[in-house]
């Protein structure tokens, strides 16, 4: 059985500084949040792990366990269903991933009757197209906000589709808007389980982001924490390790067996923990990855560590998603909280 993991009143913005320490950890900043969607609203969503804004104003939370799409508009006074739950086109059953243009098109990746299938829709939730991935995945396997087999990520970018399917032989798949695939970006990390084909695909599972400038970034999500960058066309340009002084501790203690789940239909999964929640990429290129531990790293477009960030709101945040509506503005889940990072 083939395993995936997925590893989505105003306040002033401060910056805390935690250091430096005797132990020489860097300088950590803290952001508390500048705003989001009211509590009340935030309040009818059931799951949401994602939480994106359109260049029109209005903001799109996908809330997977309710299988929905929801669009609440600028003011954050009134929210509607544009897609809901239901096995045939123009809905979702057991959706996975989501990604927003600025224009509003929005897709879902999703798995009516076991197949892997992607969605395209308008701002309104009118579906423009779909299509499905070849062969079928076992019945959807989660632990809180990550997906452990299927389709656990997606990066639209309004021309094409950038879907990591590490059964295909490399990291990064490029796939046209009607599901024509175009090319295979990145060839599967050494793993030490090469005998052990779930292991395998699970240790090569992550996040593909494009660049702003043309290439491509990829976050592993699960084992030793590293990170690649490809060119446009596809050559490796670098490959760096997630390191930090906050993470050390977990980093040593990641398991060297793992316990198998059964699924359905007939098979079981190795439950491979992430040592990535999520990722995203700004307008300036920096990529941001928000470690399973509650820290954030910031690295440029040359793999140098720029910031490590911890978000506040009520509490401390450890984010299941993150979103750029403008160089000055990020938007995470949970708690569709907005920050100002610059």
């Amino acid at each position: 059985m083939l395993c995936r993991l997925r590893l989505i009143g105003t306040l002033t913005a401060v910056v805390a500084l935690a250091g430096p320490l005797a132990s020489g950890r860097a300088r950590v900043q803290v952001l508390q949040s500048t705003g989001g969607l009211p509590a009340h609203v935030v309040g009818e969503f059931r799951d949401p792990i994602a939480f994106q804004q359109s260049s029109s104003g209005d903001y799109y939370v996908f809330d997977r366990r309710a299988h929905t799409v929801y669009r609440v508009d600028a003011a954050a006074t009134r929210t509607s269903k544009i897609v809901e739950i239901g096995f045939e086109e123009g809905r979702i059953l057991q959706p996975s991933a989501f990604d927003l243009q600025p224009d509003g098109s929005f897709v879902v990746a999703d798995a009516p009757n076991a197949r892997e299938r992607v969605q395209i829709f308008r701002p309104d939730g009118v579906r423009l197209g779909s299509f499905t991935l070849p062969g079928r995945t076992a019945a959807r396997v989660t632990i809180g906000s990550l997906v452990l087999n299927g389709v656990g990520s997606i990066d639209y970018t309004g021309r094409a589709l950038l879907i990591n399917e590490p059964e295909m032989g490399g990291l990064i798949t490029e796939f046209t808007l009607s599901g024509r695939a175009l090319r295979t970006i990145g060839r599967l990390r050494p793993t030490g389980h090469d005998g052990e084909r779930d292991l395998q695909l699970a240790f090569n599972t992550g996040l593909p982001l494009a660049h702003p400038s043309g290439g491509f970034y990829f976050v592993f999500q699960a084992g030793v924490p590293m990170f690649r960058r490809y060119a446009p066309n596809g050559q490796l340009l670098y490959e760096r390790h997630i390191e930090g002084p906050e993470i050390d501790q977990f980093v040593q203690a990641l398991p060297t067996t793992w316990p198998r789940r059964r699924v359905e239909p007939g098979g079981e999964l190795p439950l491979v923990p992430p040592t990535v929640r999520t990722a995203a990429v700004d307008p300036d290129g920096q990529l941001w990855i928000a470690m399973t531990v509650p820290y954030t790293y910031v690295y440029d477009s040359d793999g140098e560590k720029v910031r490590t960030v911890q978000f506040r709101g009520a509490g401390l945040i450890a984010p299941t998603s993150l979103f750029f509506a403008d160089r000055r503005r990020l938007l995470l889940t949970p708690g569709c909280y907005e920050f100002a990072v610059r």
